[in-house]
């Protein structure tokens, strides 16, 4: 096996659980080894910390797999980690129709992403190490989860990082991409071919569950709507009235498809504009609302854009603020990983600060429950959502 020798330093953050070793946390390495191959790591001491897969191209140059010294890195590894995962999920999922399988590093299965919509699983292998896996992890899926169909869905950036091309394309089986599947009771078409990500935000399952108590009889905005996954759950949930608001008429026309497979088309109105610009419009015009959604995507993905991204939540919360009624409530959510949940909260208070208005909060909500957080592992925790009454 080869070895791994880490300098002295960052050790507390990584025997804490963390499962990244960045290229500069290394001294040397001792032994040939190839790119996506597995080596054991030690301390500057030669005390055994972990066994992982490694890639000199990527900054985060090794990703742990284990910390037993006993445990080999093959098939029965990969087989005991999904199926950990899989019992999870039917432990404490009450909908196993839409879910994430399998959540990376908080799986302990760094760089694996896998997604469940009906009988189609949708799988992401973001590393060279994990890449090498593919076919056992593929073979491992169908034994448990006995799917009808599994894609790939490695057309994203970060492969390129680690020498990987982008690609997508079937797995298993051969079907249509466009499929139906439930969440919280809810039916939604999803395209595993072209959709965001791999076809859906699921992070968002449980969220979308709370609108519930809301939205009943309310006049709804819900802005960022994409494919309009909050605003089907709020006509589901009642709602008197929703305007479904979206830049992209794409996003928009799915949208109108999934309001129509629920039979709510008669109350919900589709809005193709910058949700920016439709807010400033709306509180320049007196328009109000009893419920507002902000459900943006991300804001800025580096430390580097952190205060643009903090300017842009204020101002899209403050104008939210703004147009709502009396006692009425703003729903607003933030998955941008960079900002934390005391930053985000800190925004609201600056954004109900100026718009002079008195801000309950109700729940302080994050991703759902098979999108866990590993506490060694801030990476996990990225998804804001909170629910206020504005007064």
């Amino acid at each position: 096996m080869t070895n791994v020798i880490l300098r002295n330093e960052n050790l507390k953050r990584i025997l804490s659980g963390h499962p990244w070793i960045y290229k500069t946390e290394i001294d040397h390495i001792e032994g040939e080894y190839e790119p996506g191959g597995i080596v054991d790591v030690y301390d500057y001491k030669k005390n055994f910390i972990g066994r992982g897969y490694i890639n000199l191209k990527s900054m985060i140059s090794i990703r742990l797999l284990t910390y037993d010294r006993d445990e080999l890195i093959n098939e029965e590894f990969f087989k005991k980690r999904i199926s950990n995962a899989w019992e999870y999920r039917k432990k404490i999922m009450k909908d196993l129709n839409s879910c994430r399988v399998i959540f990376g590093e908080a799986d302990f299965l760094p760089a694996l992403i896998v997604d469940k919509f009906g009988d189609y699983l949708v799988i992401q292998t973001l590393s060279l190490g994990m890449e090498r896996y593919k076919n056992l992890i593929v073979d491992t899926l169908v034994e448990l989860l006995k799917p009808k169909g599994i894609y790939e869905r490695n057309d994203v950036s970060v492969r390129e990082i680690e020498g990987l091309p982008k690609t997508k394309g079937y797995l298993y089986g051969n079907f249509n991409t466009i499929q139906q599947f439930e969440e919280n009771g809810v039916k939604f078409w999803v395209d595993l071919e072209n959709g965001q990500k791999t076809g859906y935000f699921l992070d968002q399952k449980e969220n979308r569950a709370a609108i519930k108590k809301y939205v009943k009889e309310a006049d709804v905005l819900d802005c960022f709507s994409h494919t309009g996954s909050f605003s089907v759950h709020a006509l589901h949930y009642g709602a008197k009235r929703v305007e479904t608001v979206d830049i992209s008429q794409a996003a928009l026309d799915i949208a109108k498809k999934n309001v129509e497979l629920n039979g709510y088309l008669d109350r919900c109105h589709f809005t193709c504009d910058n949700a920016f610009d439709l807010l400033k419009k709306y509180d320049e015009g007196k328009k109000k609302f009893d419920v507002v959604i902000l459900d943006p995507p991300a804001f800025t993905k580096s430390k580097e854009t952190v205060k643009d991204a903090i300017r842009g939540y204020k101002e899209i919360n403050l104008r939210a603020m703004k147009i709502i009624n009396e006692g009425g409530f703003l729903i607003t959510c933030s998955c941008s990983q960079h900002i934390s949940p005391d930053t985000f909260l800190d925004i609201i208070k600056d954004a109900a600060y100026d718009t002079h208005k008195n801000i309950r909060l109700i729940e302080k909500r994050t991703q759902s429950k098979d999108h866990p957080i590993l506490l060694a592992s801030n990476e996990t925790e990225y998804l804001k959502c909170l629910i206020l009454q504005v007064f």
